[in-house]
């Protein structure tokens, strides 16, 4: 086996890759000597074909397997052992492979070209200067998680009469045109209503302040003013039938249960943070105002991050890229992509591939490793995070570990991860190697940004 290595220039090579008998014989022997034994050959007891029989099926093919093991695992080899940064696949040569007779030959050449990977060299020091961007975190942003708190710690208890919001549960019976009950009409032991959603205000003020026990007559139809998925959900009926339905019914309140949100008191910081976690008010807005920080930092990072990419790219300068290869390629790679498409795309492909190259560099070049402490400790940083979104705060660490562990569990959730943590080691990176101009910005003002 001989390979070589010939720069067309610094972004295009072509390897070569010299087989010899020796490379593959043994191997072609051992399978062909295998399906004998396996192949099932009219005339012949199984495993009893004469050997030439056998070679003369199966040979060829045999032959071609083995020759393609063979280069492909030296050619990957030869790019690892050599530390050769290669964009996309090797792809085969279209000028200087020569034509592969496998009935003929014994001895084989195979030629690839190969797309290298631009060397990327991007300086920065402390001239250089970022903004970062933080988003302010004031009062009415704290006062709406708070009461997001007290809606989602709040209590149901039974009332007696009808208000605000209350659910209210009871039997439902349709009537006839005289108003008696339709038989074989619509009957619900259980039915379930809202009269504060009702969008017909007559027909809602005759729940309002009803009592236990008191049976009201109503039109649901004009109640929810026709609205399909309202009704058909209330009658248990299809969409389809509510325009069927449009006539009186009796309601017989059975049930009203009230919510009521929690209180700020001490139950309340204990439930959101944990018990003595915070022990007033003063301590429990502080605490709310540290945690909906943590949950800005994510994006304050990303829009960081963006910013730094447009400085790192202008440092990177003009780049030379093996074009006519990566086009080959990406053609090569998916079949739903045309010619057109690709060079539609390529321009797009060639920014983000550039960005790339350049995070790729910083990481090597500095050694910005991530180990499996790091990946468990974003692993929770994102299980805090879907917790969170439940208005969810005091979620004890053992929870918070096994529901990283099972998420580990997902190789592409895991490389996900990997991502996350080498990006989190490079924004670390940049904010210590460049000037920050901190800047203080609204929600609203930030949402701009991505407008």
């Amino acid at each position: 086996m001989n390979i070589t290595l010939n720069n067309v220039d610094p972004v295009n090579a072509i390897i070569k890759i010299e087989v010899i008998k020796d490379d593959y014989n043994s191997e072609v022997v051992k399978n062909i000597k295998n399906l004998r034994q396996q192949a099932s050959i009219p005339g012949f007891r199984k495993g009893m074909a004469p050997a030439s029989l056998v070679q003369k099926m199966y040979g060829k093919s045999v032959l071609i397997d083995e020759v393609n093991k063979v280069v492909s695992k030296n050619l990957y080899n030869y790019i690892q052992e050599n530390k050769l940064n290669v964009l996309g696949e090797p792809l085969p040569n279209e000028t200087e492979q020569k034509e592969i007779d496998f009935d003929n030959n014994e001895d084989f050449e195979f030629c690839f070209d190969l797309g290298l990977a631009p060397e990327m060299k991007v300086k920065l020091t402390k001239k250089d200067k970022l903004p970062y961007y933080n988003i302010k975190v004031d009062e009415e942003l704290v006062n709406k998680q708070i009461e997001n708190f007290k809606a989602n710690y709040g209590s149901y208890s039974e009332a007696e009469n009808i208000e605000g919001k209350d659910l209210v549960k009871g039997l439902l019976i349709e009537l006839d045109e005289n108003g008696t009950a339709k038989e074989n009409g619509i009957h619900i032991e259980e039915a379930v209503l809202m009269p504060f959603y009702m969008k017909n205000e007559a027909e809602k003020a005759k729940f309002m302040g009803a009592a236990k026990n008191t049976v009201i007559t109503f039109n649901p139809f004009e109640a929810y003013e026709g609205a399909q998925a309202e009704l058909a959900s209330f009658l248990k009926i299809k969409k389809e039938e509510v325009k069927n339905y449009t006539g009186n019914f009796t309601f017989e309140i059975r049930e009203i249960t009230r919510y009521a949100e929690a209180e700020m008191n001490q139950e309340l910081f204990d439930k959101v943070f944990g018990e003595g976690v915070v022990k007033n008010e003063e301590e429990f807005r502080g605490k709310i105002y540290e945690m909906i920080s943590q949950q800005y930092a994510p994006d304050c990072d990303y829009k960081f991050m963006l910013d730094a990419r447009a400085l790192l790219e202008k440092k990177a300068g003009n780049v030379e890229f093996p074009d006519a290869f990566l086009k080959r390629w990406l053609l090569a790679s998916n079949q739903d992509r045309t010619e057109e498409s690709v060079e539609e795309d390529y321009p797009k492909i060639l920014e983000d591939l550039k960005f790339h190259l350049i995070k790729e560099q910083i990481v090597k070049d500095n050694d910005l490793k991530v180990d499996d402490k790091d990946i468990m400790e974003h692993a929770k940083q994102a299980t805090r995070a879907q917790f969170a979104q439940y208005g969810m705060a005091n979620v004890p660490d053992d929870l918070l570990e096994n529901y990283a562990k099972e998420m580990l569990k997902k190789e592409e959730t895991v490389r996900n991860l990997i991502d996350r943590a080498v990006e989190a080691k490079l924004i670390t990176w940049l904010k210590e190697h460049v000037a920050l101009e901190d800047k203080e910005v609204t929600v609203d003002e930030f949402k701009k940004f991505f407008e």
